[in-house]
This record gives structure tokens, C-alpha cells and sequence, in this order.
């Protein structure tokens, strides 16, 4: 079972998307804007605790297929296990983070645009 609630998912994959098109689009020109993205989605993933780290880094490897679906508890048991750096630092070295989450989610059965779009709802 996922330690995460998704909508906290859908805030990483929303950011990496900003993210890495700041790189692509900004790159040579130092943009400020990528630069908060950066800070902003590293420090939300540094806020997590433990378990919420593990459960993203797990559904990030069920997203690579790394990890089947049905061995999500393993996942997670291995994230927390082999973790050597930020767990923050690992994910934004991953350049398809955002593809991957949700490749993740869906794999599990959950609808990451159903969580995005929850997210971007005005309120």
C-alpha cells in the first residue's frame, strides 16, 4: 500500500514537467524561473517524511519496471533500504521523473491525470 497520498505525487510530476521544460527552454539563458522550479519541487520532496521518500521512489521504479505492481511492498522495503543520497537528489537525476510517476501510478491502477487535474482545479 502506497504511503503517499496522490495528490502529493501529482505535485512532483506537475513540477518535474515545469521542470524539465525550464531546462529544455531556459538552459542557456539561466533562467530564474527554472531555478525556483528546481528549489520549489527539492524542497517539496525534502519535506516528505520517510515513507512518503519511499513510496515515490517505488512508484518511480514501478514506472521504469524495475518493480512489478503486485511487488510494491518490496519496493518500497528496498527504497528505504538501499537509499545513499537525498532522496530528493535521486529523483531529480531521473530526466523522465515525470513520465515515469506517472507510468507508475497508472501501472497500480491509479489515474495520475485524475490527480493532476484535482490539483490544477481552481479553487
Amino acid at each position: 500500500m502506497l504511503q503517499i497520498a496522490t495528490d502529493k505525487i501529482a505535485h512532483v510530476i506537475i513540477r518535474a514537467r515545469d521542470y524539465d521544460s525550464g531546462v529544455n527552454a531556459w538552459a542557456h539563458q539561466g533562467s530564474r524561473r527554472q531555478h525556483g522550479t528546481r528549489t520549489e519541487l527539492h524542497d517539496f520532496i525534502d519535506s516528505m517524511n520517510d515513507d512518503e521518500q519511499a513510496s515515490l521512489v517505488a512508484v518511480m521504479w514501478i514506472g521504469r519496471d524495475s518493480f512489478e505492481p503486485e511487488e510494491l511492498a518490496e519496493a518500497i522495503a528496498t527504497a528505504r533500504a538501499e537509499r545513499t543520497t537525498p532522496t530528493a537528489d535521486y529523483l531529480m537525476g531521473e530526466p523522465r521523473l515525470a513520465d515515469l510517476l506517472e507510468a507508475g501510478l497508472e501501472a497500480l491502477g491509479i489515474s495520475p491525470e485524475d490527480a493532476e487535474d484535482a490539483l490544477q482545479k481552481p479553487v
